[in-house]
Parts: C-alpha cells; sequence; structure tokens
C-alpha cells in the first residue's frame, strides 16, 4: 500500500471517531463567549469521546487562555483539540525496531482473547517481512487449539515458519525451541503467541514467567519487547486491560486495533496519556497492510476530523 493509500485509510478508520466527537460537541460552537458552564461542557463532551480526562482537562485549560474574540468556532476548536492530541502521541509512537544483537530478537504478543492478537501476529511479521527481516513463530497459546490452528493458517498465507506443538504443551518447551531454531538459522526475528486467560491471573503470570525463565537461560536479554495487543471497539476496557498486563507480563508496548470499527478511538489518546507506553503500530482494516507505524499529527487531525 502507498503512504497515500495508508493515510487515506487513517482517515476513514478514525471518521466514526470524529464524527463522535462533533456529535457530542454540538450546539457548543455558535457561543459568543467561552464562560466557565461553555468550558465545563466542552471538557465533558471530550471526555465522552474517550480522550480521558487528562487530554480534556489541558484543552479546557487551553481554550480558557486564549481569546476568541468572535467566539470560538468548530474550526478552531477542532485545531486546539488536534494539537493538544498530536502532543499527548509524539512522544509513544515508536515503530518497534529489531536492533538485537545477538539474533534472534524475541518479541512476545500478549492480549485478551478477542483482541486480534493472531491477525496482528500475521500483520506484524508480514510488516518485518517488507523489510527484510527473517521471521519465526511460536504458537505459545497452547490452551486452545483454534488459536494454533489459526497461527499455522496466517504462518502458511504469509510464507514464514512456525513452531507449535499440542494443545495442552509446554508453551515455555514452544518458545524454547523456537529460540535455538531462530539462532540456528540466522532468524531475525522470533514472534511468540501466548495466552490471553485474564480470567486466570495467576495461572498466566506463572506460564509468562516460565517463560522468561527459559528465555533467560537462552539469551539473558530476552524477551526484547512484550507487545500488548488491544481492541479499541473495548473503549476504556482497553485501559483496565494495560494496567492488568502491565502487572502480569511486563508489557513494554501497545498495539491497538480495530480503529476502523469503532468511534471510540480516542482511546489510543487516553491510553497514551494515562501510560506513557510506546505505541508501535495501529490497525485501521484486516488487509495484511493495515497495520502500521503511524505519525502522531496525522492521527490528532483525524480524531479531530481535519483535513490532513
Amino acid at each position: 500500500m502507498s503512504d497515500a493509500g495508508w493515510l487515506d485509510r487513517l482517515q476513514s478508520g478514525f471518521r466514526k471517531t470524529s464524527e463522535r466527537l462533533g456529535d457530542n460537541l454540538g450546539g457548543l460552537f455558535a457561543r459568543a463567549a467561552l464562560d466557565e458552564q461553555t468550558l465545563d461542557e466542552i471538557e465533558e463532551a471530550l471526555i465522552a469521546t474517550d480522550l480521558g480526562p487528562a487530554t480534556a482537562g489541558r484543552i479546557r485549560e487551553r481554550l480558557a487562555g486564549e481569546r476568541f474574540e468572535r467566539g470560538l468556532t468548530e474550526q478552531g476548536l477542532r485545531e486546539v483539540v488536534a494539537d493538544e492530541i498530536e502532543k499527548v502521541l509524539a512522544p509513544v509512537a515508536k515503530p518497534l525496531e529489531i536492533d538485537a544483537f545477538p539474533r534472534p530478537q524475541v518479541i512476545l504478543i500478549v492480549g485478551v482473547n478477542g483482541s486480534g492478537k493472531t491477525t496482528t501476529i500475521a500483520k506484524l511479521s508480514h510488516l518485518f517481512l517488507e523489510q527484510d527481516y527473517g521471521v519465526l513463530l511460536a504458537a505459545g497459546d497452547t490452551f486452545r487449539a483454534a488459536a494454533i490452528g489459526q497461527l499455522r493458517v496466517w504462518a502458511d498465507r504469509i510464507g514464514v515458519p512456525i513452531i507449535s506443538g499440542p494443545e495442552g504443551g509446554d508453551s515455555s518447551a514452544i518458545v524454547f525451541d523456537g529460540v535455538k531454531k531462530a539462532t540456528a538459522e540466522g532468524i531475525d526475528t522470533l514472534i511468540v503467541d501466548t495466552a490471553g486467560r485474564l480470567q486466570n491471573k495467576k495461572g498466566l503470570m506463572d506460564e509468562l514467567a516460565k517463560i522468561r525463565r527459559v528465555l533467560g537461560r537462552l539469551n539473558p536479554a530476552a524477551p526484547h519487547n512484550v507487545v500488548l495487543v488491544l481492541d479499541a471497539t473495548t473503549g476504556q476496557n482497553a485501559l483496565n486491560q494495560i494496567e492488568v498486563f502491565k502487572e502480569v507480563a511486563g508489557v513494554s508496548g501497545l498495539i491497538m486495533t480495530k480503529l476502523d470499527g469503532t468511534a471510540r478511538g480516542g482511546v489510543l489518546v487516553a491510553a497514551a496519556e494515562q501510560f506513557g507506553l510506546p505505541i508501535h503500530a495501529i490497525g485501521v482494516g484486516e488487509g495484511m497492510n493495515d497495520l502500521r507505524p503511524f505519525d502522531p499529527r496525522v492521527i490528532a487531525r483525524a480524531i479531530a476530523g481535519l483535513a490532513r
């Protein structure tokens, strides 16, 4: 996909979010003065768009400090919103770089079942293949036969090797075999799927700790990344997932998916504001090319409903 094509996808993907922002702000633009009541209502509208209270509060303060001699126009408000969102996103927009030495770079992918974890692994693999990196997948979610099967299908479809075992098998043994194979064959990165059973937090924590111990024996620096996949359609629940997976898995970065199917894309901003974790990529469609690193300014203007 060309850069222009991707930018068009982004603009389209955030349309529901920008429309929701416009609906929430409806009727506030024509007021002659920015009194306290209007500022309060604007702040509430921004929070209702999932931007988070901190960002909404900063936008309110900025509006209160600026002079709008002819009243606040819709364009003026959207420009302020875009500017403040860009400030929040700029520090966290960090592509996932393959820079580990010695190879492989081990990337653990975590997330609740249904978040789009398996598809995201495939899209991330595709992104790395485009950059001429060798990729090996490890089916570490041995709790569900479906997860193993889906990852095998994707591996075959994108043409990358996969290490897998039986349902109920030892996920750390799969990871061990993956590191050995990647090291022996000079493969750049090992991407590991992991179980997403948050209802058994203790069991998941124990499993991930075991994987870490096994990795530590082979490569003390591994895992190099622990990436949490989030489903944007869950809105504020995505923030709860970050909190839990930080505790359980030591998350080092985020990927947010399904931004094209929701009016709750503002949660991307809330996640950046609240946690400050690197956001490596976002997903705005089902195609292989629909997961990419992002430009903070483009996203900010898309959320605010402004042309790029």
